[in-house]
């Protein structure tokens, strides 16, 4: 989760989402980057919390133990202060989200947890490939669970004050997951910003909706076993509201001279007005009732339009991210055997399609400018590799990728 652009904070999707895109090259911080560093005014202010969480009723012993060895991360204050905004098209955060070996991975533990997660629909009454994809996009399916020590690295962000109040307020609850006895203060691991396990909770977040499905008394969204993570976030879709049965949404196709501004979140309405209106499923068939929907054209008229129903907006209170949702439900249907999608997508600004900035990372590694990856997203590291490729060639070095550059390379 990016604690500042959620409505619902529980995790951090970015995090396993940059570290696989090859363009992107986004660095993420992990324990063996963090280093506490000696801050008398930052012992002065644990001091000073270590009385207010007394006071609030957190036992002597869990609080002692909890500060034990904590320590103020600079590199984490640097990570808070300096988070990169990518405005990613929904063409690109898909390249990313639901890539094929995202998929393939999401079918594999599919497999691997189909009892685990079949039971958990059965429980939650939600489709289990829904869970899957929000595994996929938190962690990687377990592989990212982050492992910066979760109480240093709120503890840092609560004296640093810039979102004091937040952080500190995550620290108490963290403080109560520890007196629960839910996690040792050892294994309370997470990101930078204090999202844990499997599918990235917030203290707050875990305290109101994780769930003990093992049935061991503890509620331990860290193990390498996902059960609880899993079903922990099943029960927060099923408390947000998810219909069960019903789908997140699907792709669409709009009739000839659609109205573009009925289009939106804000624009729900019957199913039975859209088709009055026109539109139908891929095929042409008439749409099907779910419920209220609402179309969304993320990239235009010339990208896919999206009917979204109800389950739509409970994934919505996941990340509050239009591609985010579209990500996951899109994910999840490529994970149950679905077809991909069937619109294609516009070019770029550059005239460049996906296929063509592939061709360009793969031709630039080619010639050993390694872009560290062959998705189609543009990111630093290849614009770094154009950048290196422009300076050998003696040509203008921006960085940036063009018609003519890929005519060069072939």
């Amino acid at each position: 989760m990016t604690p500042n652009r959620r409505t619902v904070l529980l995790g951090l999707a970015t995090t396993a989402l940059s570290a696989c895109g090859g363009g992107q090259g986004v660095p993420t911080v992990s324990r063996a980057a963090v280093r506490a560093v000696p801050n008398p005014a930052f012992d002065a202010w644990v001091a000073a919390f270590r009385s207010r969480a007394l006071a609030r009723g957190i036992a002597q012993p869990t609080v002692d133990r909890a500060f034990r060895g904590v320590g103020f991360l600079p590199d984490v204050v640097e990570k808070d202060r300096n988070q990169t905004e990518f405005t990613r098209s929904l063409e690109d955060y898909l390249a990313i989200a639901a890539s094929d070996e995202r998929i393939a991975k999401g079918r594999d533990a599919l497999s691997r947890h189909g009892r685990t997660l079949a039971a958990i629909e059965a429980r939650y009454g939600v489709d289990k490939e829904v869970v899957a994809a929000i595994w996929g996009l938190e962690s990687r399916y377990g592989e990212r669970r982050g492992d910066i020590p979760v109480i240093s690295a709120l503890s840092t962000l609560a004296f640093d004050g810039r979102r004091g109040p937040f952080y500190e307020k995550q620290l108490f609850a963290a403080l109560k997951i520890l007196q629960r006895g839910d996690i040792t203060p050892e294994r309370m691991t997470g990101s930078w910003a204090g999202a844990m396990g499997h599918t990235q909770f917030i203290p707050t977040s875990f305290e109101a909706y994780a769930v003990d499905f093992t049935g061991d008394g503890r509620r331990d969204i860290w193990s390498d076993d996902p059960t609880d993570a899993l079903a922990s976030t099943a029960a927060y879709l099923q408390r947000s509201g998810w219909q069960k049965g019903r789908p997140w949404g699907m792709e669409v196709r709009l009739p000839a001279g659609f109205n573009t501004a009925l289009a939106g979140r804000g624009n729900a309405r019957a199913v039975a007005s859209w088709r009055a209106l026109g539109v139908t499923d891929t095929s042409g068939r008439p749409l099907p009732d779910h419920g209220s929907a609402a179309i969304l054209i993320p990239q235009g008229r010339q990208g896919p339009a999206f009917a979204a129903f109800r389950n739509f907006s409970v994934i919505l209170r996941y990340n509050n991210a239009e591609n985010y949702g579209i990500g996951v439900g899109h994910l999840a249907d490529r994970i149950a055997g679905k077809p991909p999608l069937k619109a294609g997508f516009p070019p770029d600004a550059k005239g460049l399609t996906i296929d063509d900035r592939k061709d360009l990372q793969r031709r630039l590694t080619a010639l050993g400018f390694d872009t560290q990856g062959t998705d189609g997203v543009i990111g630093p590291n290849t614009e770094t590799a154009i950048r290196a490729y422009q300076a050998r060639a003696g040509l203008p070095v921006d960085g940036e990728p063009s018609l003519a550059l890929l005519r060069r390379l072939r």
